[in-house]
């Protein structure tokens, strides 16, 4: 399990300076202008360079504030460590989009000798130029988020922060050795993205969007790869999509090792790791051999080296994330909390960014507006993609009763899979809605190609308050994928067929 770094912003009332200190060894901090105590006064201080406080620093500092962004990478256990940017930059959205762009030009080429092109039909992936090449583009964007911030002149700190007051924040070097221990022989998504080499056969533990994700792009890559998982996958998703998604990877190739938990791993003469598990329906353990063993089993924020409690913040005692209120303030008025680090917030970089941007421009009297957590579109990157916005068909009928919802759904195959004969049993739309007219939309999923794409689309008609007539009055683009969710007209409870026929 991951340490994900906390993004914090943190201003003075109104006409105030938040203050900040620096404790470091012989030689200070490189370019940091302070007195002789070492401190520096500012309008807004931003713990945390993701996507959030990175969005907030910008934002603020463009409208006439002097602001600082505090940010560390604790490296992971395994010693890899990586530059501004945040999660989504550096071990997320952007490296594991360009790994399984990587997979889905493997099943192009596959497809290819079908459309005409003379194609070998074994053509070998070199994962150490995949990973340089993606590795190249992370730093670009590091660099780029250097660029920002000095061309907005915000004052940038490598260094850890913790509380010392509501009012002062520290900032203390990092001294000692790397973390040790904890995952001896595992790595874990943070690492995946850094690798040099090819991990092989791999195991993956977990059953998140992120273990299916990196699960799909190594089978996607022809790595032997399986996945164990506890209970059930893609918890909080739409249970009838997250099976689809399982289904269509087993189908092509990936493991599942369902009801087990890892026990042992054992590091054998020849390098390779001996996984031991125990199937928790039988008790019977059972075990394997891998290359690699992947943890992606969630991520604590970073919170409990801040000091909080100094300053008065309060916390979840359980998932260590900081309790914030609708304008993202904390329990100290002008300490506020965005992104993943604050609690009850979707794990989206969009969605930090957004809040991040709107609490600069509440704190500079710009605006008034909060934001939205409401139909928030997206997409899980497995092999087949899974876009969804609002409501699953399970929330939806929690919330409102079975017999208030109607679900409208089918079976389609994209163009591009007929010539290549794919297989399509697991590409699926649906769309929940109430069942008295005007039948607004509470949610839409969509498993198939490009299903971030289709489904930022039509987040925005979900978002205006959409009406299942409405959709369906609009004119499809054809051909595309898109446009079968346009034409859905068979409900669920009907019991008839969903599979579309024809063009």
């Amino acid at each position: 399990m991951a340490a994900m770094a906390g993004r914090a912003a943190a201003l003075r009332g109104s006409g105030g300076r938040f203050r900040w200190r620096t404790r470091v060894a012989a030689g200070g901090v490189r370019g940091a202008a302070q007195d002789a105590a070492g401190r520096q006064d500012y309008d807004l201080l931003v713990i945390g360079g993701g996507s959030g406080g990175l969005a907030c620093a910008k934002e603020a500092a463009q409208l006439g504030k002097k602001v600082a962004v505090v940010d560390y990478v604790e490296p992971s256990p395994r010693g890899t460590r990586w530059g501004l940017g945040g999660t989504c930059v550096n071990v997320g959205c952007i490296p594991k989009k360009l790994m399984h762009q990587a997979a889905l030009l493997g099943d192009m080429i596959r497809d290819a000798p079908h459309y005409g092109w003379d194609v070998p039909r074994q053509v070998p992936h070199d994962w150490r130029k995949m990973a340089e090449a993606v590795q190249n583009h992370v730093k670009s964007l590091n660099w780029g988020h250097r660029v920002q911030l000095q061309d907005r002149k915000v004052k940038y700190f490598n260094i850890k922060a913790s509380f010392v007051n509501e009012h002062t924040v520290c900032g203390v070097t990092k001294g000692g050795k790397e973390i040790e221990g904890a995952l001896e022989h595992g790595i874990t998504s943070d690492d995946i993205f850094w690798l040099k080499e090819s991990p092989g056969k791999t195991l993956v533990v977990g059953a998140s969007y992120v273990a299916l994700e990196c699960a799909g792009f190594l089978t996607g890559l022809r790595l032997d790869t399986t996945v164990m998982i506890r209970s059930i996958p893609l918890r909080g998703f739409d249970q009838q999509m997250s099976s689809l998604v399982t289904e269509h990877m087993a189908s092509h190739g990936t493991h599942f090792l369902r009801g087990c938990t890892p026990s042992r791993v054992k590091k054998l003469p020849d390098g390779q790791l001996q996984v031991t598990w125990k199937d928790l329906a039988s008790g019977r353990e059972d075990m394997g051999t891998f290359d690699t063993v992947l943890w992606a089993i969630g991520r604590l924020p970073e919170t409990r080296s801040l000091n909080l409690e100094k300053a008065g913040v309060n916390t979840n005692p359980n998932s260590h994330k900081i309790l914030v209120d609708a304008q993202e303030a904390t329990s100290v008025p002008h300490i506020y909390a965005i992104g993943d680090a604050a609690e009850g917030r979707p794990e989206l970089t969009p969605t930090a960014i957004m809040a991040g941007r709107l609490l600069a421009q509440r704190l500079c009297g710009q605006t008034s507006d909060l934001m939205d957590y409401d139909n928030v579109p997206t997409t899980v990157f497995t092999p087949l993609e899974y876009g969804c916005v609002g409501l699953s068909e399970e929330e939806a009928v929690a919330r409102h009763g079975e017999e208030h919802v109607e679900v409208y759904h089918a079976y389609y195959k994209p163009l591009e899979f007929t010539v290549a004969e794919r297989d399509s049993s697991q590409c699926y739309i649906k769309m929940v809605c109430l069942r008295e007219p005007p039948q607004l939309v509470l949610g839409l999923h969509f498993l198939g190609p490009n299903a971030g794409e289709v489904t930022q689309g039509f987040a925005l008609g979900i978002k205006c308050g959409a009406s299942y007539r409405q959709v369906v009055q609009t004119v499809g683009i054809h051909p595309t994928c898109a446009e079968e969710v346009a034409k859905l007209r068979i409900a669920k409870r009907s019991g008839l067929d969903p599979t579309v026929t024809g063009c």
